[in-house]
């Protein structure tokens, strides 16, 4: 039996060899991540066909089993997915809309990123398409809408509100806008709607308008609501 090498100034050890996994184990939160992220990828590149559990796999690399083992089924996963779709959109327009600056430069803020990339994306609009397609048909699809779309609202309700009580939005605005009650939550829904309407436009004909143009015809409506609010009162 020969004897352990012993390490000496003239002949020092030589440097131990490290084996590593071949596979790092990435954690359950990770994985899922990772499967989210290859559902919205397949919805840009094959639409309503990348909803296949087999497609999903192939792009994520990994086996049916394992998108099984994280969810349930089909209808879980692409809920998950929807949820961090829109996640990401109002916490980018929350971001842009914290922005220093007057209520109106805020909303201004707000719009601009509506209307700008990564939001006005031609593959992006597309999966928004295929998520509001199965909303009638998918109940985590229904249940994922409900929480997200209140945070959304909330968020351009809160923004008509500051801009309605700015100063500089002048007296007679405030004063008009207030006499007719001006009912905030159907103004935020009138203007998600134009919104909404926007990037449909932008989906079926990109480049059909500029972004500023569409910046513009938000503002325009806004000032409509605040100069002759009709139909507006509140209950």
């Amino acid at each position: 039996m020969r004897p352990a090498a012993v390490a000496t100034p003239e002949h020092p050890a030589a440097p131990v060899e490290v084996r590593r996994p071949r596979f790092q184990r990435q954690l359950p939160q990770q994985r899922r991540a990772a499967l989210i992220a290859a559902t919205i990828e397949c919805l840009k590149r094959y639409g309503h066909d990348g909803l296949s559990i087999r497609t999903i796999s192939a792009q994520a690399g990994v086996s049916v089993g394992l998108i099984n083992h994280h969810f349930p089924n089909k209808d879980e996963l692409v809920a998950a997915a929807f949820r961090h779709f829109n996640r990401e959109l109002v916490d980018g327009l929350k971001s842009a809309a914290a922005r220093p600056g007057t209520p109106a430069g805020r909303l201004r803020a707000f719009l601009d990123a509506s209307v700008s990339p990564p939001n006005l994306d031609a593959d992006v609009l597309a999966v928004w398409v295929v998520f509001w397609g199965l909303y009638r048909h998918s109940r985590p699809i229904q249940r994922v809408q409900r929480e997200t779309y209140i945070d959304y609202v909330q968020l351009i309700r809160t923004l008509l509100g500051d801009v309605l009580a700015e100063p500089r939005a002048g007296a007679r605005a405030r004063a008009r806008a207030r006499a007719r009650g001006v009912n905030l939550r159907l103004a935020a829904i009138g203007l998600t709607a134009l919104i909404d309407g926007l990037w449909l436009e932008w989906c079926l004909e990109p480049g059909n308008f500029r972004p500023r143009e569409a910046v513009a015809m938000c503002e325009g409506w806004v000032d409509g609501l605040l100069r002759r609010a009709p139909g507006w009162n509140s209950p």
